[in-house]
């Protein structure tokens, strides 16, 4: 696969930001565009961590935290599929492991009466997310790739979860709500950007796979797309981030 590398430079907040990436020039899924959309997102964390230490409050989220890591984690659908074939490459017996733990979240989700719901939380009639949300995070399930309260795939994490920092106190996460838990506010939204890729024409959200259920969506859905040249996938995804189209 032919790579093409290159800086990207963005104003963030009215601040310049530039990044290094390096992306696939021939035709591709979206997911081949994900080690490169990690590392701007990462850049955009960096950039907010700055500026709300510069105003005194300092992000509280520390190795060990694991609060975040028992809430409804959306996902792309790009980055379903992505996690999916992380999961199938790797090595036994942790690959079998990891699969059976996604088997028995979904089982607990079927018996808590909330496994259809967040398969098609979009659907006439369906709970709002945030009352999904919240049914799923009293049922206090871990995310399948927490082990010994450590997330075990954190340099390939979904963009989400990159995202989502707070400045309040650790401990108010163990019982979140809107007064108690301070997120960091985030300049742009990577993910935001890329599940907008997916959105249907005159639809009024755009589609997630919930983080738990990423295996058996990407399994029943193949990427039947027509595969993209990279740069011109990260065009639309800048485009999405900045609202303004490109002419490039």
């Amino acid at each position: 696969m032919k790579l093409l590398s290159g800086t990207i430079k963005l104003r963030v907040r009215g601040e310049p930001v530039e990044i290094a990436l390096t992306i696939p020039q021939s035709p591709v899924h979206p997911q081949a565009l994900l080690p490169a959309l990690q590392k701007m997102t990462d850049a955009f964390v960096a950039h907010a961590v700055g500026q709300s230490e510069s105003q005194g409050k300092s992000i509280t989220c520390k190795e060990g935290c694991w609060a975040c890591c028992r809430q409804l984690v959306p996902v792309s659908e790009a980055e379903a599929r992505y996690l999916a074939e992380l999961v199938a490459a790797m090595p036994e017996p942790r690959r079998s492991a990891l699969q059976q733990r996604f088997r028995e979240t979904i089982e607990i989700l079927k018996h808590a009466d909330l496994l259809e719901p967040l398969r098609d939380p979009a659907r006439p009639g369906s709970r709002t997310l945030h009352a999904l949300g919240m049914a799923f995070f009293e049922l206090n399930i871990s995310c399948p790739f927490l082990e010994n309260h450590r997330c075990s795939i954190h340099a390939q994490r979904p963009l989400a979860c990159r995202e989502y920092l707070v400045t309040s106190p650790a401990q108010n996460c163990d019982q979140p709500t809107a007064e108690s838990v301070q997120k960091l506010p985030m300049p742009a939204s990577v993910f935001g950007a890329l599940i907008t890729l997916s959105k249907t024409p005159g639809t009024k959200t755009a589609p997630f796979v919930p983080l738990v259920l990423a295996l058996e969506w990407a399994s029943q859905h193949p990427d039947r797309n027509t595969p993209l040249p990279g740069p011109e996938i990260l065009k639309r995804i800048i485009e999405n981030l900045s609202g303004k189209q490109l002419n490039c």
